[in-house]
């Protein structure tokens, strides 16, 4: 019987966080411990390294998701405690987990088995705080905005066009759409107001590109909140909000070291969705990963057609970065998923539906092709794997003359993707990276998204509603037209309905809204059914997650 992940990671042997800042040269006068195994890195460590040359830089990415799971987070996880192993000085850059998913259905972001991030509780639960911080932010902007209509409103705000939401990291699809101001006159202006999931407030996003607390002032103040009666926009630096945000966002700033099950160092800093948002882990953390190790291994969130394509097009044109190789992570359940078997028949041998699912790796492999990076495919092993169906896609990667390679880090840790790593290794070492965007930034807004869409995702052309139409058209006017996109979209399929698995062909891509994040520094669009809040399923797993009399948790994983 195999332990859960959460027993595995009780029996964690931990090294107090500052052991690990030793491994990196950090003093501890450098951390700000938030117990014994959880630190903030300061400013002052950020400065001394800033200087030193850059390390390797690794990014993990997948095929499209599925119920059946991919493992993307163990995957990037183990292969750090591998290239530890090895004797490579490596730190691993990821996402932080929100609650939402926690509660929700997903689960968090820890990786798994023995390729975990520990202590796993604190980081799936409220961790250092970071998203509260970015939560109350957002919400100190909401609650400034709605008070300048209701003290006179010398901006000329119309309240008909209020474009910031509120926010909460919670699934709570009630909130998707509210009435507010109801009651006395001064209860507030009524109008109708939204919420969006924390990971998808633009103040996420912004605190994940920003380079300091001067830069991340600049792009607060830049955020549009609303547009005044002559259609201009009214930002949050017109709020006079910048200050008060900032001040709340202080030490949300600041990235967080923690460590593996092998006590390899880990920097988990921010956590905007891919789905709807742009994905990756601050600019900040990765940044300073590569600065304190020679490897740097980071992943973006869901699929290639998503995280990866948001981290090459928006973070890595940024922040001037670039990856030395790729990681693409698929599993046989999931490219059988994707040949059409169901969830519950995965475990059995189907080389035919194997070999008709696989094309969803196949345009993932074309797809990171394209922005000029070498490739390798990592499977992810599981019990049920038989020999068959390994040779399938080992044959598959050998015709496309990539890398190949079985991970088996939730099983067996470092020990299991020694042979991924060492690959990896190899191919930096012999592969040169030729790193090129989908598109240019001087390209129309419409051009990105077409290139977005027949490029990364295969389909035939963009329908744009008439909304869609007129807002780009505004966006262009007030000068936003020269700036990357970040694709709102399902992360179960290439298209953007997620029934269409595989590699579906002769679709288009449906773009409902668009709409700026001016302070992130990209356009948004929305395309088919994606929502910006999310909604909890018919069981949630918040119903089986509980705490025992001797304050152990149980439930959560």
């Amino acid at each position: 019987m195999y332990k859960s992940d959460i027993e595995i990671a009780r029996e964690a042997k931990m090294l107090p966080v500052a052991e690990i800042g030793e491994q990196l040269g950090i003093n501890a006068d450098e951390l700000e411990f938030y117990g014994k195994y959880k630190a903030k890195i300061s400013d002052d460590y950020l400065a001394r390294i800033d200087s030193l040359p850059d390390g390797k830089l690794i990014l993990v990415t997948a095929i499209n998701p599925t119920p059946a799971g991919e493992g993307k987070t163990t995957t990037t996880v183990g292969l750090g405690q591998a290239f530890g192993l090895l004797g490579k000085k490596t730190v691993i850059a990821l996402r932080e987990p929100s609650l939402g998913p926690c509660f929700g259905v997903k689960g968090g972001a820890a990786g798994g088995g023995q390729a975990q991030v520990v202590p796993m509780e604190d980081l799936n639960l409220h961790f250092t705080g970071d998203f509260h911080a970015i939560t109350a932010a957002n919400n100190l902007c909401a609650a400034l905005l709605d008070n300048h209509i209701q003290q006179g409103n010398t901006l000329g705000i119309d309240p008909r066009q209020v474009v910031w939401k509120r926010c909460l990291d919670i699934n709570d699809r009630a909130l998707r759409n509210t009435v507010i101001g109801l009651g006395a006159k001064a209860d507030g202006v009524v109008r109708e107001d939204h919420f969006v999931i924390t990971v998808a407030s633009e103040i996420m996003a912004v605190l994940c590109l920003a380079g300091d607390m001067a830069d991340l002032k600049k792009r607060l103040g830049r955020m549009i909140v609303a547009y005044d009666y002559d259609g201009q926009p009214v930002t949050a630096k017109d709020l006079q909000a910048v200050g008060s945000m900032a001040v709340l966002l202080k030490d949300a700033m600041k990235p967080n070291l923690v460590q593996t099950l092998e006590n390899t160092p880990v920097l988990i800093h921010g956590g905007p969705f891919a789905n709807i948002a742009h994905g990756c882990n601050s600019v900040k953390a990765t940044k300073a990963a590569l600065k304190m190790a020679d490897y740097c291994i980071t992943e973006a969130g869901f699929g290639a057609d998503l995280g990866a394509e948001k981290f090459l097009n928006i973070k890595c044109r940024m922040a001037g970065i670039a990856p030395d190789a790729v990681v693409l992570v698929a599993t046989i359940r999931a490219l059988k998923y994707n040949g059409g078997v169901s969830k519950d028949n995965l475990t059995t041998e189907n080389i035919e539906a194997l070999r008709k699912g696989i094309v969803n790796l196949g345009k993932h492999l074309d797809n990171l092709n394209s922005f000029g990076i070498p490739v390798i495919v990592a499977l992810n092993s599981f019990i049920s794997d038989t020999a068959a169906e390994i040779a399938c896609v080992s044959d598959f990667c050998k015709a496309r003359k990539c890398e190949f390679a079985v991970s088996n880090g939730w099983l067996e840790g470092g020990r299991g993707v020694t042979e991924l790593a060492e690959k990896v290794i190899n191919t930096i070492a012999e592969k040169e990276s030729n790193f090129a965007f989908t598109y240019q930034d001087e390209a129309p807004i419409k051009e990105k998204i077409k290139a977005i869409a027949t490029k990364i995702y295969g389909a035939d052309g963009v329908d744009f509603t008439d909304v869609a139409t007129r807002q780009i058209a505004r966006l262009e006017t007030l000068g936003f037209g020269n700036i990357p996109v970040c694709m709102a979209k399902t992360q179960y399929s290439l298209s953007d309905n997620p029934a269409l698995l595989g590699k579906p062909s002769g679709f288009r891509i449906n773009v409902r809204e668009v709409y700026v994040s001016a302070g992130a520094g990209f356009i948004v669009a929305l395309t088919g059914a994606v929502m910006t809040m999310p909604g909890l399923p018919k069981v949630p797993a918040a119903n089986h997650i509980d705490i025992g009399a001797d304050g152990e948790i149980c439930g959560l994983f």
